[in-house]
């Protein structure tokens, strides 16, 4: 047994190990050993697009009906840009009513309007009104579907190709769609620009035809507190995938999960990554959109000392408990020269923690920068060489 002075140097030893070395947050701990079981998924914020965590995320895999959220994108932009209606009427074509998988069983001749046929892609994963939806905003599918990669190509999804519009596998000597949880995750971070999208997205139910109903096959809708979006796929290659998005208080996460053994685990491993992200991190404002965060000298500019602001919000999510570990950086560019507006971008902002890079934007020039005359530069080069001279 041991006696009581060995016990009284073993207790300090441990007080002081505890002092030293205090027990790392809960949150550190999870973070380190966070995983999940489906074959590629990636959580992001969805006001920056800052990564909160992936695995195997440039993974190139079938996306199934997750597709189809370029196909609601395209229709939006042209509903925003005021190109189109959503009372336009869509006329259903054979080759729409034809179409097989998950369906709203149009039939050829029908007419339903923009809105309609949207609630139907939207809620129900319809194929056959995607299709009638490419075909009216394109005049062929095949026109439509060049539309939807040379918008892949604008938003930078660059290990995403679309072969149609619905998802379905592709027809004898196509090439597939495919595309990745990092992608799909920038495509719907895109999304998020037309809030219309996510009326439809959130219904659990909502009727088509007197004898239809649509159902909602996001099955965590009105399950996963804050979760109204976004667009489930399925197929036999592409296994049980979900692009989800859930927001609380200021934070709106999106997650993206692929390739699930079945509906029970895109569904546990989706509410698994939306907790970790709602669980473990924060937000912290660094600066407003149009906040000074430095200045740069410009040396043949009038004024040659500028500010420099953000050009974007800059507020990451960080590790609860770790807020002291956020710092900012203002990179700018080489070789600035004048003339230059107010607004013109000389450089990034990058915010770091732990060295690893959360968010960054464009560092924008806060006034107009001349071009200094003879008479700036040569007292610049005078006073130049005397402090040259003195240091």
């Amino acid at each position: 047994m041991l006696q009581k002075s060995q016990w009284f140097v073993r207790v300090v030893c441990i007080a002081l190990l505890i002092s030293v070395f205090p027990a790392l947050p809960l949150v550190a701990q999870s973070a380190a050993i966070f995983d999940v079981t489906v074959e590629s998924a990636i959580l992001v914020d969805g006001d920056s697009g800052q990564v909160l965590f992936e695995k195997n995320a440039d993974l190139k895999l079938p996306p199934a009906s997750m597709a189809k959220m370029m196909t609601m994108l395209l229709v939006m932009e042209e509903i925003d840009a005021g190109r189109a209606k959503l009372t336009d009427p869509v006329k259903v074509s054979a080759r729409a009513a034809t179409t097989g998988g998950s369906q709203v069983y149009l039939k050829q001749g029908e007419t339903f309007s923009v809105e309609e046929m949207m609630k139907a892609v939207t809620i129900h994963s319809a194929n056959d009104a995607s299709v009638a939806l490419a075909e009216h905003f394109s005049g062929a599918v095949e026109a439509f579907v060049d539309r939807m990669n040379r918008r892949a190509q604008e938003l930078g999804l660059k290990n995403t190709y679309f072969s149609n519009p619905d998802g379905l596998p592709p027809e004898e000597g196509e090439a597939p769609t495919l595309s990745t949880a990092r992608d799909l995750a920038i495509l719907a971070r895109e999304l998020l620009k037309h809030p219309k999208v996510f009326e439809w997205t959130v219904l659990i139910t909502a009727p088509f035809r007197p004898q239809t109903t649509l159902y909602n096959t996001n099955k965590l809708i009105g399950k996963y507190p804050g979760l109204d979006g976004l667009k489930t796929g399925h197929t036999q290659e592409a296994g049980w995938c979900l692009a989800a998005t859930a927001k609380r208080d200021d934070v709106r996460l999106i997650s993206i999960v692929m390739r699930g053994a079945d509906e029970n685990e895109r569904q546990s491993q989706t509410a698994r990554l939306l907790d970790y992200g709602f669980t473990n991190f924060e937000p912290v404002q660094v600066a407003e959109a149009g906040a000074k965060v430095g200045s740069v000298k410009i040396r043949t500019g009038w004024p040659g000392v500028a500010a420099v602001n953000a050009q974007d919000a800059l507020a990451p999510l960080v590790m609860k408990g770790t807020t002291n570990n956020v710092v900012t950086e203002v990179i700018l560019d080489e070789n600035v020269k004048p003339p230059l507006k107010a607004g013109d971008r000389v450089g990034v902002v990058v915010v770091k923690a732990d060295d690893k890079e959360l968010v960054s934007t464009d560092a924008v020039l806060a006034v107009d920068v001349k071009k200094a005359n003879f008479i700036v530069l040569f007292f610049r080069w005078v006073k130049g060489l005397i402090v040259g001279l003195f240091s």
